[in-house]
């Protein structure tokens, strides 16, 4: 288990505190540690109505980034020292940015604007704009549907960045190990990552050089297809068996080319769809978007890759 400073006794002392001196439910309260872990609080904190955050020192821009996620209405519940007790403090966040954190404390975050029906496919806007032209929100939608995701996966994205920020996400206690050919792309995502706030983000350049050794063995594959998907296919292989993969194609050689690789690397294909997607305009005319196919896969029990 995970060693933290924030054992289970500390934790109900916070609990207490909190509750003797705000007016809250602590039924719906979401609890966050992200002491020396890789924990996204921006999405935590867009998504819940209050969340009670366990922080250690070192985050001297933890303010000035929720503000810069606009979140500068949220209310900062706190206390000056690193123990539940003495005087209770009440601070909009938007007043807050020039602070940072130097010891070891609790605080509660109230946000009355929270997002809590959020839906999986965001809006194209909210990400950061540069070189990626990302895929239209129902079709991410549906490629998140695909990749059925839990909170402990650990999954690799090439080439996908608004795919690796809903998955970054949705995978709480895992990563996402987002590779990203072009230093271009990998500007856009490093922005992407700095903008929502996530901590589970790790950007590689390539599958070589031993790069994939130094991160947490993904699971699960996202791969945009290109002339590098057979490379691509055994890379991830190596690293990992059984791994399954959602492959995303617009090209047609390289969905016809999709049965003889998962042939020659033991894999069988689960699904395989297609997706169209159009959108009426002002002229009441249908533009059609970009219509991809997904082909899922994994390994065939029983064989070798």
């Amino acid at each position: 288990m995970e060693q933290t400073m924030f054992t289970n006794e500390v934790i109900l002392s916070w609990l207490r505190y909190f509750s003797k001196n705000v007016d809250i439910d602590l039924a719906k309260l979401k609890l966050l540690d992200i002491t020396g872990k890789n924990k996204n609080l921006i999405p935590a904190v867009m998504s819940h109505r209050a969340v009670l955050v366990f922080t250690d020192a070192g985050h001297p821009d933890i303010f000035y980034d929720m503000w810069n996620a606009e979140l500068g209405d949220c209310d900062i519940w706190y206390n000056e020292g690193s123990d539940p007790s003495g005087a209770i403090k009440h601070d909009k966040l938007s007043d807050m940015i020039n602070r940072g954190i130097n010891a070891s404390a609790a605080m509660l975050i109230l946000n009355p604007n929270a997002a809590t029906n959020y839906h999986i496919g965001m809006e194209n806007s909210r990400f950061s704009c540069g070189s990626v032209h990302y895929v239209c929100r129902e079709v991410r939608a549906v490629i998140m549907n695909k990749l059925n995701l839990g909170d402990q996966d650990n999954i690799c994205i090439i080439s996908g960045e608004s795919i690796a920020v809903e998955a970054a996400m949705i995978v709480a206690e895992g990563s996402v190990i987002a590779v990203e050919y072009d230093h271009r792309d990998r500007t856009t995502m490093k922005c992407n990552v700095d903008k929502f706030g996530l901590s589970n983000v790790i950007i590689v350049e390539s599958l070589e050089d031993g790069v994939m050794a130094e991160v947490p063995v993904p699971n699960i594959a996202f791969i945009v297809g290109s002339p590098r998907i057979g490379s691509e296919i055994k890379s991830l292989l190596a690293i990992n068996p059984d791994m399954e993969f959602v492959i995303y194609t617009l090209d047609f050689e390289i969905l016809t080319s999709i049965p003889a690789l998962f042939r020659e690397n033991g894999l069988e294909r689960t699904e395989a769809i297609h997706i169209a997607v159009s959108r009426v305009n002002s002229k009441n005319m249908a533009e059609p978007f970009p219509a991809p196919w997904l082909v899922s896969g994994k390994r065939v029990k029983g064989t070798q890759p």
